[in-house]
């Protein structure tokens, strides 16, 4: 699949957005009084926001985007248009109450969280549910954007230096941290380890198929159907050698994973630096850019069987 930047930049940043949305709402300590509140919440939801307005230049017609919240009784990019503002809509009052009165109401956030993590997973869903991509078609995808939306919003929320402790873990921020970059990059690799199952063949596609010849016999390509480019081949078809592919994951995991744990460190000392979180977190989103850009190009549209 062809990697367009804009929806790249919109499923890493509303990703960081929302997750750091989903734990605000969660009533984590962020800082008092107008000013921080503020702060934080311009941060979060001007991620997710930013992320959302992205999306839409990838569209041929951006004025028409807004028709897409019709179809979200069959559609995942409708349900995803629907959590999405509704989330932002209770974020909002959340917000407002938050900033004007100094006071976090329990259950708007916890509409705004689950909301944030219903969003994220429509998103993943956009693609898990395509059949035609066997690479996406797994729910290792679902688990991938949760893990990466929860990470990177973790490390934002702490870099305001209010949270130091996990209450109902008893575990400190760092350390949770740590473990969540962690299994959510093992499960990455697992991700990447069905590149070499996930053929045509599990959801019964072929060149036969493709062309409607495979009664025939075997098909095999003469000739592209035609010398040009179209719509399809420039957006569904897309090659990427497997070295290259390997040295981007290989980055990918050091700055999005590995450079994002070794931030935490010096926290083993029990004191907290807030600015090593925001270090972290900005690692963690530009090791993302890369993991979602593999992401497209390493996944192959069963239309490419017949060009």
């Amino acid at each position: 699949m062809h990697p367009a930047l804009s929806v790249i930049f919109f499923t890493v940043t509303s990703g960081a957005g929302f997750g750091m949305m989903s734990l605000i709402g969660l009533n984590v300590p962020m800082p008092g009084g107008g000013v921080g509140a503020f702060a934080a919440c311009l941060l979060a939801a001007g991620l997710a926001i930013a992320g959302l307005v992205s999306s839409t230049f990838h569209l041929g017609h951006p004025e028409r985007a807004w028709r897409a919240f019709s179809q979200w009784r069959s559609s995942w990019l409708s349900r995803e248009g629907v959590c999405a503002v509704t989330t932002l809509f209770a974020f909002a009052i959340y917000g407002l109450v938050w900033v004007f009165w100094n006071e976090r109401v329990m259950w708007i956030g916890w509409i705004v969280s689950i909301g944030s993590m219903l969003t994220v997973f429509t998103t993943s869903m956009i693609y898990a549910q395509l059949k035609t991509v066997p690479l996406w078609n797994t729910w290792l995808t679902p688990v991938c954007y949760l893990l990466f939306s929860l990470g990177s919003g973790l490390f934002l929320c702490a870099a305001f230096g209010y949270w130091q402790w996990i209450p109902l873990l008893s575990l400190p921020v760092f350390m949770a941290g740590i473990f969540l970059v962690l299994i959510a990059w093992i499960v990455k690799v697992m991700w990447w380890r069905r590149i070499m199952t996930a053929d045509f063949s599990r959801v019964g596609s072929s060149p036969g198929t493709a062309t409607g010849l495979g009664e025939l016999g075997k098909v095999r390509l003469l000739e592209r159907p035609h010398t040009g480019e179209n719509y399809l081949t420039r957006e569904m078809v897309h090659k990427i050698g497997r070295k290259h592919a390997g040295k981007l994951r290989l980055i990918a995991m050091i700055v999005g994973g590995f450079m994002p744990m070794l931030c935490m460190a010096p926290m083993l000392t029990g004191v907290h630096y807030p600015l090593l979180f925001a270090m972290a977190g900005l690692l963690m989103t530009i090791g993302l850019l890369v993991e979602r850009w593999l992401f497209f190009a390493e996944a192959k549209h069963a239309v490419s069987l017949y060009y």
